[in-house]
């Protein structure tokens, strides 16, 4: 492969990321929608970041067999238009159910390029080079992250509906995915080239439901839990989503070295950070610093455990069978993202007896805690595992 070539692959791949970073568009602004329809529960609020996760996870699940009737480029062309579209309906109406509606339907976008964005760096890349722009991916998805949420906070400082403009970005996704991306053509099976999956690719999904599912607490909850007299700062709150996803930036960047220092106990490493940021979070609420390094901790946990999770599930199957693996490690994924608001209040009601922010980082930091030792126990145990 060229080297032009391949420079044209990894726009692609960044363009599929910053799809799937529209996922937080409206993060910076869900105080301000929550005080713009008082009478929403919060957990409703909550799920216009969460509630793509719904869409995703079906959509991931049917992406693994539509590769095999459909092309990955015009799978990716249909996901970028739609993202485009439901980006911008909720400007012509205050409704709430039309704002929820359109969300729930960008999960159909974010779960093409949640399971597509892995299947492509594998269609194109082996080994050590699939690591490399596996982390590439990674970090790309954190850029998207960070400035869609910086943009759509700064937007939406005024007015929260000027925040929606941010969905221009699927439009220029859409020509550049045109342009850059290779047509591969569908997947082909036969009787010796099925697509399956194995125990690895289940327990990897599994870990990765639980993992998003404390992860996504930090973008569902940040908004509302600043107190004292940062309170209720969407540029602040824009700041901080965007801390959470530079720093994933330079995980994906740094992605090879740290694993070579860590080996097995690379997503162990990964998953005590975001325990540690979000110990960070519960302290200190009031204090932007020690917020902005909290976000750091939990952004790098992400950088790092998403493009291990999708490398170790697409290296544990044949490559027929990445798609389908990358769909089901992505399925979990978003469960994890769609069921976290209710679980996570209800475990904070049930426990603490009280549905507060604080309390969720408390419960979302000490689940990745115990997650990190038993993900660290289950690659130890195994002596044949490969060190990524």
């Amino acid at each position: 492969m060229t080297r032009s070539k391949k420079i044209r692959i990894i726009i692609a791949i960044i363009c599929i990321s910053f799809i799937q970073g529209l996922q937080h568009s409206v993060t910076p602004i869900l105080g301000s929608i929550q005080s713009a329809h008082p009478d929403v529960k919060v957990s409703l609020i909550q799920m216009l970041v969460s509630g793509p996760g719904l869409a995703a996870m079906v959509m991931a699940l049917v992406s693994g067999v539509l590769v095999t009737k459909i092309s990955k480029k015009k799978l990716l062309l249909m996901a970028a238009a739609l993202a485009f579209i439901v980006g911008f309906l909720p400007m012509v109406s205050d409704s709430f159910m039309l704002l929820f509606v359109c969300r729930l339907v960008y999960g159909l976008s974010l779960g093409l390029a949640m399971c597509l964005n892995s299947a492509v760096v594998a269609d194109f890349f082996e080994g050590n080079e699939r690591v490399q722009v596996m982390g590439i991916q990674a970090a790309s998805v954190g850029a998207g992250m960070m400035i869609i949420s910086a943009v759509a906070g700064a937007l939406g400082a005024a007015n929260y509906k000027t925040a929606y403009w941010i969905n221009l970005i699927a439009l220029i996704c859409f020509i550049l995915l045109l342009v850059c991306l290779p047509d591969t053509g569908k997947v082909k099976t036969d009787k010796n080239n099925r697509i399956t999956l194995n125990k690895e690719v289940w327990v990897l999904s599994v870990n990765g439901l639980f993992f998003f599912m404390f992860l996504i607490t930090f973008t569902t909850n940040i908004a509302m839990h600043l107190s004292g007299r940062i309170a209720g700062n969407t540029r602040l709150t824009g700041l901080l989503t965007a801390a959470f996803s530079l720093i994933q930036i330079v995980a994906g960047f740094i992605l090879g070295a740290f694993t070579k220092i860590c080996r097995k106990l690379t997503m162990s490493a990964a998953l005590l950070s975001f325990a540690i940021g979000a110990l960070l979070l519960v302290l200190f609420p009031g204090s932007f610093p020690w917020l902005f390094a909290g976000a750091l901790f939990c952004g790098f946990c992400q950088g790092v455990m998403m493009p291990t999770g999708m490398v170790k599930v697409t290296n544990a199957v044949n490559p027929v069978s990445a798609a389908m693996a990358s769909a089901m490690f992505s399925c979990a994924v978003s469960l994890g993202s769609f069921i976290s608001p209710v679980v996570m209040n209800g475990a904070s009601k049930l426990i603490f007896h009280d549905e507060t922010t604080g309390h969720v980082f408390l419960l979302g930091g000490a689940g990745m805690l115990i997650l990190s030792v038993l993900t660290g126990l289950w690659n130890c145990r195994k002596k044949n595992i490969a060190e990524m």
